[in-house]
């Protein structure tokens, strides 16, 4: 009967290393020195990128963004716009409003102008009937009375008593080198003296009021 070999002897012996295989390389262990080694986990490989499509666009800044991403990548907002499309309102057309009668219109327009003609002579009425206040007041002794002279005819005489009350208030200077020149201006008669010297102040009055030096009922008063 052949007997085994002892562990003794087993490990008396010296070990012998064993080939390894061109393929492989320092991470796969093989049997050294007769123990086992557990091989080295393969690294995990690269998940092969699957392309994803744009998804709905950004409610904030309508940007389309791949649906993939949870946020969008413009503005960070994480809500889509809805799928959903919002149902056209249509809105009812208004109803065509009816022609009115012609004659309808007429007599409205008729009452309308009465109208208005009867409240525009109620005015004109209630305005002539007033009581019209003097504005010279002051000057009046007893009550004013109803007015003969319209307020333009008013002015304009008052415009020229001004212009002959502003001629009578001649200078002394001026009204005595007037005397001294028509004095002087004709000195072959001494009789006619005075009378020279009054019509040329005369005559001077006249032309600083506006007054024609001949006066009469059909003589035009001059400006």
């Amino acid at each position: 009967m052949e007997s085994r070999p002892t562990i003794q002897a087993a490990a008396a012996k010296p070990a012998q290393s064993v080939p390894q295989p061109a393929h492989l390389n320092s991470a796969t262990l093989g049997r050294v020195g007769g123990a086992t080694a557990v091989p080295a986990p393969a690294a995990a490989a690269p998940a092969p990128h699957k392309f994803s499509g744009y998804g709905l666009p950004c409610i904030k800044c309508k940007l389309y963004y791949p649906a993939n991403l949870d946020t969008c990548p413009n503005c960070n907002t994480r809500e889509r716009m809805s799928p959903t499309i919002a149902p056209l309102v249509v809105k009812p057309q208004a109803e065509v409003e009816a022609v009115p009668d012609t004659a309808i219109v007429e007599q409205e327009r008729e009452a309308f102008l009465k109208e208005f003609k009867s409240q525009l002579f109620a005015a004109h009425a209630e305005v002539a009937n007033s009581p019209v206040i003097c504005t010279l007041g002051e000057n009046h002794v007893k009550g004013a009375e109803a007015a003969s002279v319209c307020k333009p005819c008013y002015d304009r005489l008052q415009e020229r008593v001004d212009v002959c009350e502003a001629a009578l208030h001649m200078d002394v200077k001026d009204a005595a080198q007037i005397v001294y020149d028509a004095v002087w201006a004709d000195p072959s008669d001494p009789s006619k003296t005075y009378t020279n010297a009054a019509s040329a102040l005369l005559t001077e009055l006249r032309k600083r009021a506006g007054v024609s030096s001949m006066i009469g009922p059909f003589q035009p008063l001059g400006n």
